[in-house]
């Protein structure tokens, strides 16, 4: 019984380091953005002395007319939430099909989006940008700085993990249920919509909270494909106005950085016990 009390005891003491390591920049961030600039550069670890600094330099963040804190985050949610709308719809047909179709092609094509995860978004970026400017010169439709060009992106890079783990949860559904649909007259679309569909909820959330997680966060991609003087932007990307060549303005950053984890840190919050359900659900079946 000691030695069982000892590791659970160095099971806790571990897992509260790593809960501080991981929640260390986000307290930085929130004590940092009640601070002057100048009081961040002298001691960035201090407590503020004046919490109220905090509501200023908000208000000084949406009242300034570089970052646009409104447009910003509409376009970050309008890209957000139509891209884990698409990825859930297509990504979970996808998966379905893949799951139920046993053929050598179906186990080809759910390799090539395994094999997806693995490759490194720094070495397609530019044959990306590039086939995307191709794609609009030949065809006249804008990809590069808008919103359909972006979310067909995202929709690309974040199918292959939403496929690899609805395919593992669809495979273990019974199948008797599909075939009690058909023998009833339901089409295959009529089945997957009334019978699978609604059956992959618990994995759904899963899914859309790890794609929304990236995609609201994402800076790398909207940079590159929307510009970083474009008319649209996102809330990381818009977060990058208050950096310049020689002069860089730390409360105004903390605090749009504070601003934009808001949103999702209170997603999060409260889908967190719907995201662990997800999890068990996959790992059991």
């Amino acid at each position: 019984m000691k030695a069982q009390k000892r590791r659970r005891l160095i099971a806790d003491i571990v897992g509260c380091i790593i809960a501080i390591i991981v929640l260390m920049p986000f307290f930085l961030v929130l004590i940092n953005s009640a601070k002057s600039s100048a009081d961040i550069v002298v001691s960035p670890i201090a407590l503020p002395t004046n919490w109220g600094q905090m509501l200023t330099n908000m208000s000084n963040v949406i009242n300034n007319q570089n970052f646009s804190y409104w447009t910003s985050f509409a376009s970050s949610m309008l890209i957000t939430v139509v891209s884990l709308v698409l990825l859930i719809v297509f990504s979970s047909m996808a998966a379905w099909v893949l799951s139920r179709n046993k053929t050598k092609w179906s186990n080809v094509i759910f390799m090539i989006f395994v094999s997806a995860m693995v490759i490194p978004f720094q070495v397609v970026m530019l044959p990306l940008l590039s086939t995307f400017r191709g794609f609009s010169t030949f065809t006249g439709i804008q990809m590069l700085s808008s919103y359909k060009g972006i979310i067909f992106a995202y929709l690309g890079f974040g199918g292959s993990m939403s496929v690899f783990i609805l395919h593992g949860f669809i495979k273990n559904i019974p199948y008797e249920l599909e075939e009690a649909a058909w023998i009833d007259g339901c089409t295959p679309e009529g089945t997957f919509f009334r019978i699978i569909f609604p059956l992959l909820k618990p994995v759904q959330v899963t899914v859309l909270i790890l794609n929304g997680l990236w995609v609201w966060n994402d800076y790398l991609l909207p940079s590159l494909m929307l510009g970083l003087n474009g008319k649209i932007k996102t809330l990381p990307v818009a977060v990058s106005s208050f950096v310049g060549s020689y002069v860089k303005q730390w409360d105004l950053i903390l605090s749009a950085a504070f601003l934009a984890m808001i949103p999702i840190v209170v997603l999060f919050l409260f889908a967190q016990k719907q995201i662990i359900h997800g999890m068990v659900e996959g790992a059991i079946k």
